[in-house]
């Protein structure tokens, strides 16, 4: 299983350099999160021992019980964060991809400042790109004010946008929404005078688009672990 995972791995790092390229971009660009979504720590550190350096989980209580079991990396929270798991996430996860409402980014500011002096979180805000209901994410309308809230606390650091678009089979259906966050990003990079350099955005169906169009992180589990059971 071992070979199968870094087999599998070096192959959609080869799709992401060959699509980087294709876009005119560098591949150095693009950071692979590999999602260890529901399987095990042991499987999980296979990724890192043939040469994952960032990962990515969905929910806070995957990351408590596989991080200590894993080697070291770099870990991103991709799952919404309910206020009662944000100090849970902040000593388990490096960079939260799924800020979306002044509520939780207060929360956090207020246990960095009681729990971790000195210590800034790299955060990025969750958009509601496709308009589902039953989704997280600010909607498009209400991202430059939830910005502005975030950039008003000095322990965390708005590095980017985050988003999942709209399920579906055909990875082209993504790309209006990839798309829609790059120009987000880019309006509100120049309405609050900030740099947003990251854009994590693309799955294991499009993460190719994801580049295309722009992704500076791309979120990669079934295409490296296989399906899950």
């Amino acid at each position: 299983m071992a070979v199968g995972i870094a087999e599998r791995l070096d192959k959609v790092r080869h799709r992401i350099a060959a699509t980087a390229e294709d876009a005119g971009r560098s591949p150095s660009e693009v950071t692979l999160i590999v999602v260890g979504k529901t399987f095990p720590a042991e499987v999980v550190a296979q990724a890192v021992r043939a040469g994952a350096t960032d990962l990515g989980e969905n929910r806070v209580q995957e990351a408590v019980v596989k991080r200590p079991a894993v080697p070291p990396a770099t870990w991103h929270l991709i799952g919404p964060l309910q206020r009662n798991k944000a100090s849970a996430a902040l000593a388990n996860f490096d960079v939260i991809h799924t800020v979306d409402r002044a509520e939780i980014a207060e929360r956090l500011q207020l246990l960095l400042e009681r729990d971790w002096p000195g210590r800034r979180q790299r955060v990025l805000m969750e958009v509601n790109v496709g308009r589902e209901p039953q989704k997280a994410g600010v909607l498009p309308e209400g991202a430059h004010s939830l910005a502005a809230a975030i950039l008003g606390h000095d322990r965390l650091e708005l590095i980017g946008l985050m988003a999942v678009p709209p399920f579906g089979d055909d990875p082209e259906a993504s790309r209006p929404h990839f798309r829609a966050l790059r120009e987000l990003r880019d309006r509100l990079s120049d309405g609050l005078g900030r740099t947003l350099p990251q854009l994590s955005m693309g799955m294991s169906l499009d993460f190719e688009i994801a580049v295309a169009e722009g992704a500076t992180m791309v979120r990669v589990g079934t295409a490296i672990f296989g399906e899950r059971g």
